[in-house]
């Protein structure tokens, strides 16, 4: 185990798999494959409600039916009850799993050999897991299914699309081939049914689409696409408009009138990458894409001119970031990849992750009829930001490939700043290195001819260069500057050359005050502002570190193999990691200057960030869309020592973190998922608190629940009505409740009427009638509880009651006749008054509900502790009560004894 363990991937949107649409209640839901897991959206506002769990292989295919989702991995069959493994189909296909179809209450299989099965796949959880299909099916060596279909009204038939063109009609029931298409000669890629009955539409791989009669085995119209590639997805709109949607290779959807039988229009920029699935929601004007540039979005048909806007989308990086950085105190992380995007991804609400605007890209492409891609922004090289002036002005600047300006970014309103900033617009030459001063106030630029400029991020404006007068032309480094740095007070500005030279300049004067070689090529610098130390990294693979006040080289890291991709200081500065493209994490204690933790990632890291906290490392990776996050061990454990986690010398090899954040799913807004797909007979499981050791553990009730046990008296005697309540003239008819806190229905327990008390007899009948009655839910979970020795279901209860139910359960078994004839020991009252002080031992044994105990302990001693001293029994469960509680006071004083001590001790060594 290293310090640093997978946690989750953040980003991933969906891959090149068709997903699935599901409709429970009123909502609609889309499942959509990201590699081995799934994520399960809402469509309302396409917020993620859920997330599977982690499955060995890559998901092949993606059917989901109410509450269960179907997946297919290799040869096996996943089933999901929401986002919980109930079964897997095993050992029946004899290669991978292409195709996986809904026919009713039936799950078609098809791999990509030609065995086609039929799995009937309703009834009990235990029937599903063993299930065996019901039907095999095998086609044609010479028969590549590629596509598969159900007819409407079409009773246990099939179209099935091949790569070779033709496309064969099935009745499942007689395992017979009715008919076979001769084909089009080019391979079908997708086939959908139409509204209008023997109809379907069928893409090809020439750009072709054929709505096709099947009954009669005629062509109706054929469309073609004007774009190259292949039809990839294919839909019909259900709510009364003649319109076929249909995606292609090349990202264009575009929209066919079939009455009129024309194109009505085309979507040039819907998406960057291969369009996987199209679906038009039943009867409304809304279309879903999803495409493996890892987005989805939902398009609207509500203009004038029929033309689909974008209504709402969910997208991530399309292609690899290059850069990130950690934001808002590690609530977000920064990220710019090579898909020409800047994005902010949410560490904790993944719904709150965005794409920054460039202003108006859509608007400007469609103008001036060129692709969006041509008018962004180049992919960014570089970035630095200042949370201290979001609110002020634009508190990002950004480097960009090949460019000679840099741009600012106001994150507030999460758009592209209005000021470019143009270092020497004389001799242009691409910025490469940019940093902003700890004030926010300035940005400095360091471009690939050598030059060196500040800048006002308010204004825009230049506000000087940094020259070297010693340099033949005249500028600050005699080539690339490969980057720059500012100390925390404006008083330093650092810079490196490529060459190797390291510069320290006076910040205001801009002036040079000194400088060093390394010796070799620098390729990257890191400078860590509260210490003062500069990590530079050469081409001999070597990390050096350098105090800029003392001038001096203070440590040097050996070990990569290969090019060092990033560096990254922790926010104390103890710790520097390196990544490499050897696929190693590495971990230094800069403090004693040696390797602490080494890990080795099957993909090797591009770049990371630590987080302000030190709780959480990010990583992007060689051809990996996402932001993976890793977890700091040493933050969520009770031991400090670094060594208990930390392999030193060892390498450990570590898989890459999943979708899901464990082995089981994450839910980020279960509850809307659950009341819309929970089964009337599904079981609602509860989790146990775990208890941390040597630690109290809060109730975490409001504070005014338990502080008015404590002030019962007061508030009752404030809140006592002038005049007694008035019956109303018709009263309505209700049962009587008692009410609680946890909004849970509870029914007052059954009194005794006089005329009840008339047929009892006398008063001593009616005593002992009430002594026999069954006890109150109050007594019978005490009595349960003290049986098993488990009060948690009684401490949850009286946690639900109010403060005013609380004390009048507890009244109920003062003892208010001393002249019983019985036992006094064997008196109810006095049993429960025991097993109450019983309660409270185990409780504070264990330190759990610890304000609200107190409260209660309080409240009971008041009301019974008159009783308790009266009775000997009762006074030995008293003292060993007091005992616990003079403990836990001592361990507490002896707490903030020996911490008060250690903070003297600490000044006095200063």
């Amino acid at each position: 185990m290293g310090i640093f363990e997978p946690y989750r991937a953040i980003g991933c949107i969906t891959t090149s798999l068709p997903f699935s649409l599901q409709r429970l209640g009123t909502e609609t839901f889309v499942t959509l494959s990201v590699g081995k897991a799934f994520h399960i959206f809402n469509c309302s506002k396409l917020n993620l409600v859920l997330i599977g769990p982690q499955l060995p292989k890559k998901i092949t295919a993606l059917v989901s039916y109410r509450h269960y989702t179907f997946a297919a991995y290799g040869n096996n069959i996943a089933v999901f009850n929401r986002a919980h493994l109930v079964a897997t189909w095993k050992s029946n296909h004899s290669a991978k799993i292409k195709l996986l179809f809904l026919f009713g209450e039936h799950i078609i299989s098809v791999d990509v050999v030609g065995n086609v099965f039929l799995w009937p796949f309703k009834g009990p959880i235990d029937e599903i897991n063993n299930l065996v299909p019901s039907t095999h099916i095998k086609l044609d060596k010479g028969f590549t299914p590629t596509t598969i279909t159900h007819p409407d009204t079409y009773l246990n038939k099939v179209l099935i699309g091949s790569e070779q063109g033709p496309m064969q009609l099935w009745n499942l029931s007689t395992k017979k081939m009715i008919f076979e298409f001769k084909g089009w000669d080019s391979p079908i890629t997708c086939c959908v049914s139409s509204p209008a009955l023997d109809v379907v539409a069928v893409g090809c791989a020439d750009g072709t689409i054929h709505i096709h009669n099947i009954r009669t085995d005629q062509e109706l119209v054929t469309f073609t696409h004007s774009t190259r590639g292949s039809v990839t997805a294919l839909s019909f709109s259900t709510d009364g408009q003649p319109l076929l949607a249909s995606g292609g290779s090349s990202g264009v959807i575009s929209i066919w009138n079939l009455e009129k039988k024309r194109l009505q229009s085309v979507v040039r920029e819907a998406h960057d990458n291969v369009i996987t699935s199209l679906h038009f929601f039943a009867n409304e004007p809304v279309l879903m894409s999803s495409s493996a540039d890892n987005s989805v979005k939902m398009w609207i048909f509500d203009t004038s001119d029929g033309d689909p806007r974008l209504l709402r989308f969910r997208s991530g990086h399309s292609a690899p970031p290059l850069c990130i950085k950690f934001y808002a105190n590690g609530r977000h992380i920064l990220s710019a990849g090579q898909d020409r995007a800047f994005r902010l991804f949410s560490v904790v609400q993944d719904q709150q992750s965005r794409e920054l605007s460039q202003r108006h890209i859509s608007k400007r492409a469609k103008k001036l009829k060129v692709k969006e891609e041509e008018i962004k922004l180049k992919p960014v090289i570089a970035f630095d930001c200042a949370e201290i002036r979001e609110r002020d002005w634009c508190n990002v600047v950004t480097c960009h490939m090949d460019t000679a300006q840099a741009y600012v970014w106001r994150l507030q309103n999460f758009v592209l700043g209005e000021h470019i900033l143009n270092p020497r617009p004389e001799n242009p030459t691409p910025v490469k290195a940019c940093a902003i001063s700890a004030c926010g106030n300035f940005a400095i630029l360091g471009t690939a001819g050598g030059w060196i400029e500040r800048f006002n991020l308010q204004s825009g404006i230049s506000r000087g260069a940094y020259i070297d007068m010693s340099e033949p032309r005249s500028c600050a480094h005699d080539g690339e500057v490969v980057g720059v740095a500012c100390d925390s007070t404006n008083t330093l500005m650092i810079s490196a050359g490529y060459q190797g030279d390291i510069k320290v300049w006076d910040f205001k004067e801009r002036a040079l005050k000194s400088r060093w070689d390394i010796g070799c090529s620098v390729v990257k610098i890191v400078y860590h502002r509260y210490n003062g130390l500069l990590a530079t990294v050469a081409d001999d693979l070597t990390i050096r570190l350098f105090d800029v006040v003392a001038l001096r080289l203070v440590r040097k890291f050996e070990g990569h193999t290969d090019r060092i991709t990033d560096l990254c200081f922790s926010e104390d500065g103890k710790w520097l990691l390196s990544s490499s493209m050897d696929g190693c994490l590495r971990i230094w204690d800069v403090i004693l200057a040696r390797q602490i933790d080494a890990i080795q990632v099957d993909v090797p890291i591009t770049a990371l960030s630590l987080s302000p906290n030190m709780d959480i490392l990010a990583t992007t990776h060689v051809d990996q869309n996402g932001v993976y996050l890793w977890v700091n061990q040493t933050m969520f454990s009770s031991t400090s020592n670094v060594d208990s986690y930390a392999s030193v010398k060892e390498v450990v090899s570590v898989k890459l973190p999943s979708i899901s954040s464990a082995e089981h799913s994450q839910v980020e807004h279960s509850d809307e998922l659950v009341n819309a797909t929970r089964p009337k007979d599904t079981p609602v499981f509860q989790t146990e608190d775990k208890q941390i050791p040597d630690l109290v553990t809060l109730s975490l009730l409001p504070k005014s629940q338990w502080q008015s046990l404590i002030n019962l008296d007061i508030i009752k005697v404030r809140n006592k009505p002038i005049e007694p309540p008035k019956k109303p003239e018709k009263a309505p008819f209700f049962l009587p409740s008692v009410p609680s806190l946890s909004g849970e229905i509870l029914f007052e327990p059954g009194k005794l009427s006089a005329d009840e008390k008339n047929e009892t007899g006398d008063e001593k009948q009616v005593k002992k009638a009430r002594v026999d009655l069954p006890s109150s839910r109050f007594l019978h979970l005490l009595q349960s509880s003290k049986e098993t020795n488990n009060f948690a279901a009684f401490t949850d209860y009286i946690k639900g009651l109010s403060p005013s139910t609380l004390d009048m359960e507890l009244r109920m078994f003062q003892i208010i006749d001393d002249d019983d004839e019985q036992e006094v020991e064997k008196m109810p009252e006095l049993v429960t008054i025991e097993q109450f002080l019983d309660y409270f031992i185990h409780e504070l044994s264990y330190r759990n509900n610890f304000e609200f105990l107190q409260a209660v302990i309080r409240l009971f001693l008041k009301i019974h502790g008159e009783t308790i001293r009266q009775q000997p029994h009762l006074q030995e469960k008293a003292r060993r009560l007091l005992d616990i509680q003079s403990l836990h006071a001592l361990l507490s004083y002896v707490a903030e004894l020996v911490l008060s001590n250690v903070v003297q001790w600490d000044i006095r060594e200063r």
